[in-house]
């Protein structure tokens, strides 16, 4: 893939809906007309995403296909005139305010460890790269519909949403990579949480009927078509909580480490572990350890089933698609060891569903989610069908949502 051109950040046009005029309206009564208000309202959104190939690639320097989602973060942004920023949400009443002259001034701001460190982060991520009018303040209320705990990276979405209304509210007419790396900056060095690139990426190139492949070695990436009216995600929750997934999460990556550094010498060419070739590989196998050799297998059989993907979609074969997910689910199963029965009980009877092209574990494994993609108009029956068996293997009932592609990152017209 070719590193593409830089995209400007001028916000696309987004249709309005009940939930969007919802949440302009939350705003209103909330905090109504003021004094201290310097213009109208503006309201914007920023898709949460949902990666369906490409798993435990992205710190290996591999491909990820994300897609972006229906659902995502709200959020109105009105100028106010006394240079005050105030940041609230409609999930709770704790609101922060501040002033922008003092905050910008300040050399070396520290996180507050609340939700709003989100914000501010992306805020002095911007001034890094642009002079911002320490007089223009501004409210900021967020609201949105992504479900919480379900992997669908509510952080990205909502620090891509505050890029988007600040480049507005400035007037700065930034890149969509300039908006990534201060959503980057807001998680790694404010917050942080060294989070992958693969989230925000996700979000700041989201496209109406696309998946994006993002090589995570370059940031190179295209847009790959999904027809979002023939095909939909389904996220199954198994109600497992990832308890090990920390240290299990690091461990694989210290394997991943160990693979590419035994490998290197005779790869000199690669730069990841995802460059190895197979061959290489293949030829060095019994001189690792074997639960590095089968981490090894995983990332190198994983980045060729990604591209192969790709390639399908590009097609329009999104059955071999599906079979590419399926097969990504086994390979997390059997050689990368993060599955689960109950993740693994989705899968099954995912194959086995006539509505169902693919399916895999998604997020870090040891519980959590499954991501499949069906035939639209089908959900409720998969649905219903689905219940049943995890409740007769489980004893209880997963938590299930469908989403379509999302509208892309931009303002909302009001």
């Amino acid at each position: 893939m070719e590193v593409q051109s830089p995209r400007r950040l001028n916000a696309a046009t987004i249709p309005s809906e009940p939930r969007f005029a919802s949440h302009l309206a939350e705003f209103i009564a909330r905090f109504g007309d003021s004094s201290s208000a310097a213009g109208t309202p503006r309201l914007f959104f920023a898709p949460g995403r949902v990666n369906l190939m490409g798993a435990h690639l992205d710190y290996n320097g591999g491909p990820v296909m994300p897609m972006a989602i229906d659902r995502g973060t709200f959020l109105v942004l009105r100028p106010r005139r006394d240079g005050l920023v105030t940041i609230a949400t409609s999930m709770d009443d704790e609101q922060t305010t501040f002033s922008l002259s003092v905050l910008l001034a300040t050399k070396a701001p520290k996180a507050e460890e609340r939700w709003w460190d989100y914000s501010v982060g992306v805020l002095l991520g911007l001034a890094r790269c642009a002079e911002l009018d320490p007089g223009r303040g501004f409210d900021l209320y967020y609201g949105g519909d992504l479900p919480v705990g379900a992997g669908l990276s509510s952080s990205a979405s909502v620090s891509l949403v505050t890029a988007v209304a600040l480049n507005a509210h400035f007037g700065l007419d930034m890149s969509v990579d300039q908006a990534i790396d201060a959503a980057l900056f807001a998680e790694r060095e404010f917050v942080g949480v060294m989070c992958g690139i693969m989230d925000p990426f996700a979000v700041g190139f989201a496209s109406p009927g696309h998946l994006l492949l993002l090589n995570c070695k370059d940031r190179s990436w295209q847009h790959v078509g999904l027809d979002g009216e023939k095909y939909m995600v389904g996220i199954i929750d198994t109600l497992v909580r990832r308890k090990l997934a920390k240290g299990e999460f690091n461990l694989r990556v210290e394997q991943c480490a160990a693979a590419y550094q035994a490998l290197a010498p005779f790869a000199p060419d690669a730069e990841h572990l995802s460059e190895v070739p197979l061959a290489v590989f293949e030829a060095h196998e019994r001189d690792l350890d074997p639960a590095v050799a089968k981490r090894a297998r995983h990332v190198l059989e994983e980045t060729s089933r990604t591209f192969e993907a790709r390639d399908a979609l590009q097609l329009g074969d999104v059955a071999a698609f599906g079979c590419a997910m399926f097969d990504a689910h086994d390979s997390l199963r059997d050689h990368f060891e993060v599955s689960i029965d109950e993740l693994n009980t989705i899968v099954e009877f995912a194959k086995s569903h006539d509505a169902v092209l693919g399916g895999r574990l998604t997020g870090a494994g040891f519980g959590g989610c499954v991501a499949v993609i069906l035939k639209a108009g089908q959900q409720d029956a998969f649905a219903a069908a689905m219940c049943t068996a995890y409740e007769q293997a489980h004893g209880q009932t997963p938590k299930i949502a469908f989403y379509k592609g999302s509208p892309g990152l931009g303002e909302v017209v009001v």
